[in-house]
C-alpha cells in the first residue's frame, strides 16, 4: 500500500519523520518504496527546523500563518489553528501535490497530537478539503492523545484532545488511535523517550506496507495482503500492533529436517508473536468490541505453515468473535517471525468517551462562569456542546 504522509503541528511533524526514515529503510533493504511523499506542515518554525528526515525545501516542510503567528505556533488554541489551516489548504494541497508518485497515492495519512494547537486543529480541516477534492481515496488520521500529566495539569489539554478526536472522527475514513502512555519509559531522558515512543508508533505499519508493494517474487505471499484489504478493514475508530519472536535454530532457513518437538514450537512462536502484537495494541481496547481486523504474518517461508496460518486466525477470532476478518502472509529471509494486528470498527473506546466527559464537564464550569444555566443532561445531549472544528 502506498500512502502520502502529511505530519501536522510538532508531534505529527516528527511522526510523519518516523515514517520517512522507515521508507528510506524500505528502499535500501527491500527496493521499494512504500511511502507517495511525506510533508510536514506546522505553524511554528522552529518545530520544521528540528525534523530530521523530510526534505527540508519549501514545499516538503509547510509553513501556514506566519502572518499570524510570526512563525511560532498558535499557543495550544486549536480553533486558530483549523482557522489558519481552512485559509492555507491551498498551499498545502499545491506542496503536495509535487511528490513525484503523488497520483500512485492508495491513501493519504495525516498525523497530528490531539492535544497541541496546530495539529489538533487542522487535522479535520485538511481532512476535510481532501475528502472533497480527491473522492475515492481514503483519508486516515494518526491521532496521539496526551500522556497523563498533561491531562492533570493543563485543563486545555482535555478540551483540544475531545475536539480533535469528535472533529476527525466525522470526516476521516479512520482513526488510528495512539496512547502515548503506553510506551512511556519513566526513567529515560525527555528526548530519547519522544523518540522510542514514535518509533514504536510507526514500526507496525512498515511489514503491512510492504506486503502490498512487493515485486519479487520469492516474497510474494501465497495470500497477499493489498491495499483493497486494508482500505475495506480500516473504518471509525482503529488501533494498530506488532509482535515478534525470534528464530533460535539456524537450520530452520534451509530447509533440514526437524524434530516433532521443534514443529509445535513453530506455532507456539508465531502464536507469542500476536499475542505481544494485542498487547502491544497502541490503545488498550475490549477485542469484543472491534468489527473489523487484520493479521499479516512475516517469516521465513519455510515458518509459514497453515498449521500456523490456522492457529493465529482461530486466536484472533477467539479475541474478536464479532469481527471480519482478514489475514495475509508475507515470506521474508529473516532470523525472527513478525505478527503485525489492526482492529478497526471499535464500538466502544473508554478513553474517548472518558476524554468527552471530562471536555463536558469543562464546558459546563465554563458555562457558569459566564453566567450561563446549564442544566445536568445525559451524555448522548451533551455531546453536542463539544465544538467541532470544521
Amino acid at each position: 500500500m502506498k500512502l502520502l504522509v502529511i505530519g501536522l503541528g510538532q508531534c505529527g511533524g516528527r511522526i510523519a519523520d518516523r515514517f520517512a526514515r522507515l521508507n528510506k529503510r524500505g528502499h535500501a533493504l527491500r527496493g521499494m518504496d512504500t511511502l507517495a511523499g511525506v510533508f510536514a506542515v506546522n505553524t511554528d518554525v522552529t518545530d520544521l527546523s528540528g525534523l530530521r528526515t523530510i526534505k527540508p525545501d519549501y514545499k516538503h516542510r509547510i509553513l501556514i500563518g506566519a502572518q499570524r503567528t510570526n512563525g511560532h505556533g498558535v499557543g495550544k488554541i486549536s480553533e486558530l489553528g483549523a482557522e489558519i489551516a481552512n485559509e492555507d489548504v491551498d498551499k498545502i494541497i499545491d506542496a503536495i501535490r509535487t511528490a513525484s508518485g503523488f497520483y500512485e497515492t492508495d491513501a493519504f495519512l495525516l498525523c497530528a497530537g490531539a492535544a497541541g494547537g496546530t495539529g489538533s486543529g487542522a487535522i479535520a480541516v485538511l481532512t476535510k478539503h481532501l475528502k472533497e477534492r480527491y473522492i475515492g481515496k481514503p483519508v486516515y488520521n494518526v491521532v496521539v492523545l496526551p500522556f497523563r500529566q498533561e491531562e492533570n495539569t493543563e485543563t486545555r489539554t482535555i478540551y483540544n484532545t475531545a475536539t480533535c478526536l469528535k472533529s476527525t472522527y466525522l470526516v476521516a475514513d479512520a482513526v488510528f488511535l495512539i496512547d502515548n502512555q503506553r510506551y512511556v519509559k519513566k526513567d529515560a531522558p525527555a528526548e530519547n523517550n519522544l523518540n522510542s515512543i514514535n518509533a514504536r508508533v510507526v514500526e507496525p505499519f512498515y511489514n503491512v506496507l510492504c506486503a502490498g508493494e512487493e515485486t519479487n517474487r520469492r516474497y510474494v505471499g501465497s495470500k497477499t495482503l493489498d491495499a483493497g484489504d486494508i482500505i475495506q478493514t480500516l473504518t471509525g475508530w482503529t488501533v494498530i500492533g506488532g509482535g515478534s519472536a525470534k528464530l533460535d535454530r539456524r537450520f530452520s532457513l534451509f530447509g533440514a529436517k526437524r524434530d516433532f518437538r521443534e514443529k509445535m514450537t513453530d506455532t507456539s512462536r508465531s502464536t507469542h508473536a500476536m499475542d505481544q502484537a494485542i498487547s502491544e495494541l497502541s490503545m488498550t481496547i475490549d477485542p469484543s468490541d472491534v468489527g473489523r481486523a487484520l493479521y499479516l504474518l512475516t517469516a521465513p517461508s519455510k515458518e509459514m505453515s497453515m498449521d500456523v496460518m490456522k492457529q493465529l486466525g482461530d486466536n484472533l477470532r477467539n479475541l474478536a468473535p464479532n469481527a471480519l476478518i482478514r489475514s495475509g502472509d508475507y515470506p521474508r529471509d529473516s532470523k525472527q517471525i513478525d505478527v503485525s494486528v489492526v482492529m478497526s470498527e471499535i464500538q466502544n473506546v473508554r478513553k474517548i468517551t472518558e476524554y468527552f466527559t471530562k471536555a463536558i464537564d469543562l464546558i459546563s464550569v465554563m458555562k457558569a462562569k459566564k453566567g450561563l444555566g446549564y442544566q445536568t443532561r445525559r451524555l448522548e445531549e451533551s455531546f453536542d456542546d463539544i465544538p467541532v472544528l470544521l
